[in-house]
């Protein structure tokens, strides 16, 4: 019987949490015995709430030499609340131990803040990636649904977990196995582990124009140093006139308003989510300062900066 542990920080998403639960539940149950132990488990124990405020009941964490086989960390929100001490020392310790560790929806956070993910091929939620990469420089996750490597395990939360647990199942039962799980939970369709977190470019912005999403995926990309009109056409492979009647004709919108759009939208996440300051901000999204950065991010969204923080201790840097 492998014995798995999930240690819960309050504010978790149920939905990332019950992908990943249910699926052990109902091996045992059609194995018609306990092949899986599951465990909760929270810094202040007794129970931890959701991000809907559902109660979950939960232990203290684990301790040394718990015969744990594999331990998830799961969280959600900002990393503002993730800053818990003793989860980063159980995590450290339980790897020394030899424990299989992973994270689900922002817990690969978690995992880097440990040390965990060095030289390691790992996903998060695509929310969470911009705020990751700016903690922790020296690290790149993957916009995949989730990531087997060794004994580190990512996954990017919603519903992803159900991919994951059909992987770690066929892992230890087999494939056959692991089908009548999936099939238990009418999840027909599994995908692979390196399947898009997002749905495609065409879907997203509601083009198929090659030359266009060429210019739209180099704008998502190319945020701290934007490229200009005429880089971008050559790109596209037309001139910058036709890019222009492009954007207008199908997109009702302009290159400057769709790139400063895209640039906006990624500063409002990292406001959200990471501890840089609003200058640190601006220069990360290619504006020249912060005031043109403020002054742009109003127009936007009709509040400066400062309104879109989250938290006491990020509200406090400027």
């Amino acid at each position: 019987m492998q014995k798995i542990g999930f240690i819960l920080i309050p504010g978790f998403a149920l939905m990332s949490y019950a992908s990943a639960v249910e699926p052990l539940r109902a091996a045992n149950l059609l194995a018609g015995k306990d092949i899986y132990a599951l465990s909760s488990h929270a810094a202040e124990g007794d129970e931890v709430e959701t991000s809907s405020g559902i109660p979950v009941p939960s232990s203290p964490l684990p301790g040394r030499s718990t015969g744990l086989h594999t331990v998830f960390v799961c969280a959600g929100g900002t990393p503002v609340d993730w800053n818990v001490p003793t989860v980063l020392a159980c995590l450290r310790q339980l790897a020394r131990e030899g424990v299989r560790i992973g994270g689900i929806s922002g817990g690969p956070y978690l995992m880097a803040a440990a040390g965990l993910l060095e030289d390691r091929d790992f996903t998060i939620h695509w929310e969470h990636a911009p705020a990751l990469m700016e903690a922790f420089p020296g690290l790149a996750p993957r916009q995949a649904r989730y990531v087997l490597d060794g004994n580190r395990i990512t996954c990017g939360g919603g519903v992803a977990p159900l991919d994951m647990m059909h992987a770690l199942i066929s892992e230890r039962m087999g494939s056959d196995f692991a089908r009548r799980v999936s099939d238990w939970y009418l999840h027909t369709h599994v995908e692979s582990s390196g399947a898009p977190q997002r749905a495609s470019l065409a879907e997203r912005y509601g083009v198929n124009h090659p030359g266009l999403l060429t210019v739209l995926e180099t704008m998502e990309a190319t945020i701290e140093a934007p490229l200009d009109r005429q880089a971008m056409a050559a790109l596209a492979g037309v001139s910058p006139r036709h890019l222009d009647r492009l954007f207008a004709g199908l997109m009702q919108s302009s290159f400057l308003l769709e790139y400063r759009k895209i640039r906006l939208d990624h500063a409002r996440r990292l406001l959200q989510q990471s501890p840089l300051s609003i200058s640190e901000i601006a220069f990360a999204t290619g504006f020249s300062s912060a005031g043109h950065f403020s002054r742009s991010y109003r127009a936007a969204f009709g509040e400066p900066p400062r309104s879109g923080r989250q938290g006491k201790a990020f509200s406090q840097r400027v």
